[in-house]
């Protein structure tokens, strides 16, 4: 399974109804199950972003998937970075001519 960074704001409908997040995390996690994905860490942030997510998902139409159906709540903003760990960084960097 593939890592991903999936970085979250709220948007003035989210923050308006704070206090629904969550059950919306909750159900959120259900979808990614859904699509094949599992939310291995979830933290809410200070700065530029509200909460960062670790998600693992077999592949970027999985992870495409979830996040836009998510997003289409109308709560969040994502952006989602995909992250290679250790293991894969080693292996591009001894693949590169």
């Amino acid at each position: 399974m593939a890592t991903y960074i999936v970085m979250i704001n709220y948007t003035d409908k989210g923050i308006q109804t704070i206090k629904e997040s969550p059950g919306r995390l909750a159900r959120s996690k259900d979808e990614a199950r859904s699509f094949g994905c599992e939310v291995k860490a979830f933290y809410l942030t200070m700065g530029t972003y509200d909460i960062i997510e670790i998600v693992e998902a077999p592949d970027d139409q999985s992870i495409a998937k979830l996040t836009l159906a998510v997003a289409s709540g109308g709560n969040v903003r994502t952006t989602t970075l995909r992250a290679f760990p250790e293991t894969e960084f080693k292996a591009i960097v001894q693949g590169l001519p």
